[in-house]
């Protein structure tokens, strides 16, 4: 199954795959909410699944479906490069994790291998993983679970509360609660030094435009 909000991409993947004998897409959804419908009506062999969509990410529709199927196989495979997104995505029950500047091939395999239950990284964000943990670093962003990590996204992605708590299925309140428990976690009094914390920790784009609450 291939979860992406971009028909475009899902088209372009469900070309590569299908081109393998042993390959074959049989559902697609454009956001979590979708993944996790349409999982339980395909029940695919292996799951792709993109972090960044409209409404339910990837990181908590992850977790949704490991919940109902602890044998689920899920792939992430995303334009976020920092380790942070693939240890949240891994602690949400995903067996893989490759960029989306992997080569084609690569894809290919990790398929398989997450086929085969076997935990799958690109290399780049093995040799990350790798790094940090040489140099024994445990940023206070990776104390986050994954619930709080995917509030986290959502509110960089200038999502505002109500649209947060509609989206996940929770009271304003408690995403609120949420909201301020990451930034006690991350040692941050506003939004706007939340939003400096996450650029030094590399999960957005200094350059961009980001306004949160």
């Amino acid at each position: 199954m291939l979860v992406d909000d971009h028909a475009v991409v899902r088209e372009g993947y469900r070309r590569l795959l299908e081109r393998r004998p042993d390959m074959d897409v049989i559902a697609e959804a454009h956001d979590g909410a979708g993944a996790y419908l349409a999982y339980g009506t395909a029940v695919p062999d292996v799951v792709i699944m993109d972090i960044s969509m409209p409404g339910r990410g990837g990181i908590d529709a992850i977790r949704q479906i490991r919940q109902v199927d602890p044998s689920a196989r899920i792939l992430v495979f995303s334009v976020h490069s920092a380790v942070s997104y693939a240890l949240q995505a891994i602690r949400a029950g995903a067996r893989g994790y490759i960029t989306k500047s992997s080569a084609s091939e690569l894809l290919i395999d990790a398929v398989r291998s997450v086929f085969n239950n076997k935990l799958t990284l690109c290399g780049e964000i093995a040799h990350l993983l790798a790094a940090s943990r040489l140099e024994d670093q445990h940023p206070p962003i990776d104390q986050l679970s994954p619930r709080e990590f995917e509030i986290l996204r959502m509110i960089l992605d200038s999502r505002h509360t109500e649209e947060i708590a509609s989206d996940l299925s929770l009271s304003p309140k408690t995403v609120a609660n949420y909201h301020y428990a990451i930034k006690s976690k991350l040692g941050v009094s506003s939004d706007v030094e939340l939003v400096y914390h996450c650029i030094r920790c590399g999960l957005i784009d200094p350059f961009s435009a980001i306004g949160p609450d």
